[in-house]
């Protein structure tokens, strides 16, 4: 069983993908939302809703998180301003390994920015965390975000038949 850290701890962790992280605490603390480069602690992979909402079968917000919860057993960010609504997993780096769906999901890393909301900011509006981390390191497997992907494809392909 997983216990969840201190929301201090993990925001610490986020903040130190930056070189100085207090730059992070201060972004949250003014805007609720800090710019954090990817690559070194984390990348993303950017997920369309279109697809998310198919792989997960439901457009209740609140269904939706808890299935995305279950299905990649880590965080993602929901970023509503963003290209009609956007779902971010964050995951370990990738270590130079191929991702299969860059055209429709791509990976983002090392390069890249997100805004990462700040521990707590769980409901719209703006940047929001819809499965927030729970420890130091808290991160979806590339290979389980990659499986979504797939079947949310699937899904979507078979609708359209």
């Amino acid at each position: 069983m997983i216990v969840r850290q201190d929301v201090n701890q993990i925001a610490t962790w986020l903040a130190y993908a930056q070189r100085a992280p207090e730059q992070a605490q201060r972004e949250w603390s003014d805007t609720g939302v800090a710019l954090l480069p990817l690559g070194s602690r984390f990348e993303v992979a950017r997920l369309p809703e279109r697809l998310v909402l198919a792989a997960v079968c439901t457009t209740a917000p609140q269904a939706v998180a808890v299935l995305l919860g279950r299905a990649l057993n880590g965080p993602v960010i929901y970023d509503n301003l963003a290209m009609g609504g956007t779902y971010y997993a964050l995951m370990r780096p990738r270590a130079e390994r191929a991702w299969t769906h860059q055209a429709v999901a791509p990976c983002l890393g090392a390069g890249s920015y997100l805004g990462v909301p700040r521990i707590g900011r769980t409901e719209p509006p703006g940047t929001y965390w819809v499965v927030p981390p729970r420890f130091e390191g808290d991160l979806c497997e590339p290979e389980t975000v990659e499986a979504l992907i797939s079947f949310g494809l699937g899904v979507h392909q078979e609708a359209q038949r």
